[in-house]
């Protein structure tokens, strides 16, 4: 065992299929700070310059990616993030996630590591948590600051983001019913693959070779270290204009002062105590549809704790490894990774949506969580070489999981539910006989909330977006024929659930659908009285002679030329009774198309007067009093899953943990 430069305690990584210790004592990265008074002397104009700054550079880089890089998914779906760490690993921006630096550290002394170099890496074990599935590639570019002959590493800039294609069994490499790691891609553990600015040829090729789509992946990977590399002149500029111990001093203040703005707004709202709920994935691709269990046991400790005020999220509980590919390696580097990423959820906890919105997420969050795992082998501690390719239906659940178990501790003051993410996509030869292969990253509609309705058809991985119809009708084989909101998906209640996307492309060549989705029995739950959103679906041909539903998880549907595909993402779910819903609100949905007139009653209890074709549309007052007066007593559960539950759970309503 030995030290590096940046306080990082090695250890030797592994992952054999007989090591179950490794990381029940990991590598470890204690969180620290960079000075004595962790950055109280600053000047705190200073820091907001250095802050702004690291803002600027983060959001140049992420630029310069869009702009130059080649694949749909990263040029123009832009499903990629860019951060900026400090030598000690932390992550200083709060603009959106980021990978870790901490495999790189772990390999590459930092000592040794010299101007132009770029580290890369996409193995998911090897990652410590940071990489959740093979496709996700990541470049790490440290910065260097100080006298000629004296520069040292002070800080790193990274970007990682989805790519078309890394090898595998099927094109995209997400196969839906992997059982092992090594059908989704090549595996690149840690690698230097720019060596003081001279790049890597041997490595490139060997990633190319790997993919089916080379030359946008040739072409991403440049993008992203030449931005990697951009950005690090920008950031050690900043230390060369100021001086490395002043603008480390303001590291410090940046993330101390999220830590203390967390503890006084965001810790004071939770009471103190402990709080159980679970929620679920469907399936794995590989099984059949079960509930597979994601628990969280929060504690809410007190000042008087000896280890301090923090929320302990414990995932005993949580349901053995699945078989397919729905594994996340959670628990490595005591789950720094799923802390950040879970820490935006206790953002909707801010004394108003105007405040959320201006608290960043970095590392100032970590020392107010603490983790526990259960043993490995869980959908959270997988053991290799468990498939992971769909962990997405692991890490966006736990976002809801989080959230249910704070709505249980702070009387529902949560959003509902949300499923945001799932990947689709078609591939084949184009009308010219040239391969192709078009993925894309749908959204859905966000939970309603306490003060207002949800969001419709948002996507988790911030500023992404789907695929423009222009671009896609210009380079792939299909027309989009339509792309709307989905009426009626929005879970109803009080204050509504968002709603998702309906698409629908007709495909002009012969042609193969994929799908990775999750919610497709299962829907977006909702709280305190709102009612769950409608699921995920995916018809081909409907209302043809050849009208068939596809599973959630698919490979390779065929599909006939003239065909239309329908899409249809989820909606989020209800927040508080549909019945206490202001019946003019239901009037505007109806005639913003938003909710159906059958829904108007049946959900919502109003009774509609006038037609939708001119602008007479209203309501009778006195009969949707009625209306909703005669309606049966709500169910008593905390939490409404949806009819899907009960075909999972033996036709059981809701589980023991919804009811508060």
């Amino acid at each position: 065992m030995c030290t590096n430069s940046a306080g990082v305690v090695l250890t030797a990584p592994q992952d054999g299929p007989g090591d179950t210790t490794s990381r029940r004592a990991p590598t470890q990265f204690p969180f620290g700070h960079l000075t004595d008074d962790k950055g109280a002397s600053a000047d705190p104009v200073l820091v907001e310059i250095v802050q702004g700054s690291l803002a600027s550079v983060e959001m140049e880089v992420e630029t310069a990616i869009g702009r130059t890089s080649r694949s749909p998914m990263i040029r123009d779906a832009h499903d990629f993030r860019a951060g900026i760490h400090d030598r000690l690993l932390r992550k200083l921006t709060g603009r959106s996630y980021s990978a870790l630096v901490h495999p790189i550290a772990r390999d590459f002394p930092l000592e040794e590591m010299r101007e132009g170099d770029v580290f890369f890496h996409n193995d998911v074990y090897r990652s410590e948590g940071g990489i959740g599935h093979l496709p996700d590639l990541c470049v790490t570019v440290p910065v260097f600051a100080g006298p000629a002959g004296e520069r040292t590493v002070v800080a790193f800039v990274q970007a990682f983001g989805h790519h078309d294609d890394i090898g595998g069994a099927v094109p995209g490499s997400m196969p839906s019913n992997a059982t092992s790691v090594f059908e989704e891609g090549l595996m690149v553990p840690p690698i230097r693959l720019w060596d003081a600015g001279v790049p890597n040829k041997a490595a490139l090729s060997i990633m190319t070779r790997n993919s089916r789509m080379p030359e946008s992946l040739s072409a991403d990977l440049d993008a992203e270290c030449s931005a990697c590399l951009m950005g690090a002149r920008r950031l050690g500029e900043l230390f060369d204009r100021y001086g490395i111990a002043t603008v480390e001093s303001c590291f410090d203040a940046i993330i101390d002062r999220t830590t203390t703005t967390y503890r006084r707004e965001i810790l004071s709202q939770i009471p103190e105590g402990e709080w159980v709920w679970e929620d679920y994935a469907e399936h794995d691709g590989v099984d059949e549809p079960q509930l597979h269990t994601q628990r969280i046991t929060m504690t809410r400790t007190g000042a008087d704790d000896p280890d301090g005020e923090r929320l302990i999220l414990d995932f005993g509980g949580t349901s053995p490894q699945a078989k397919g590919p729905i594994n996340h390696c959670g628990d490595y580097s005591d789950g720094v990774f799923l802390k950040k990423w879970l820490a935006p959820i206790l953002r909707n906890l801010a004394e108003t949506p105007e405040r959320m919105a201006e608290l960043d997420v970095n590392e100032g969050i970590v020392p107010l969580i603490e983790m526990r795992f259960p043993p490995p082998g869980t959908l959270l501690t997988p053991v290799f070489p468990a498939p992971t390719n769909a962990r997405t239906f692991v890490i966006l659940r736990l976002l809801g999981v989080l959230a249910g178990v704070v709505a249980k501790a702070v009387d529902g003051k949560m959003p509902a539910d949300q499923e945001t993410i799932r990947y689709t996509g078609v591939y084949g030869d184009d009308l010219e006989g040239r391969p192709y292969l078009m993925r894309e990253v749908l959204g859905g509609g966000s939970g309603g909330r306490y003060y207002a309705d949800g969001e419709d058809t948002i996507h988790v991985v911030p500023d992404s977006r789907n695929l423009p119809s222009e671009f896609t009708e210009a380079r792939f084989p299909f027309r989009v024929e339509s792309l709307g909101l989905a009426k009626d998906s929005g879970g109803a209640g009080k204050f509504r659930g968002g709603l998702g996307y309906e698409k629908h492309i007709r495909m002009l060549k012969d042609a193969h659908f994929m799908s990775i989705a999750d919610r497709s029995i299962l829907a977006c739950w909702g709280v305190k009285g709102g009612l769950a959103g409608q699921p995920f679906s995916v018809v081909i041909d409907p209302g043809g002679p050849h009208e068939r539903e596809v599973d959630a998880l698919a490979d390779a549907e065929p599909i006939e030329a003239g065909e239309v595909v329908r899409i249809r993402t989820t909606g989020g779910g209800g927040w508080g009774s549909a019945l206490e819903r202001d019946p003019a609100l239901v009037v505007r949905d109806v005639v913003w198309h938003k909710v159906s007139v059958e829904a108007a009653l049946t959900s919502y209890g109003v009774v509609l007067t006038g037609s939708l074709d001119g602008d007479s549309l209203s309501f009778d007052a006195e009969a949707t009093a009625a209306e909703r007066a005669s309606r049966p007593e709500a169910s008593e559960a905390f939490f409404d899953r949806g009819p899907g539950y009960a075909q999972l759970a033996d036709g059981a309503l809701h589980a023991d943990v919804d009811l508060v």
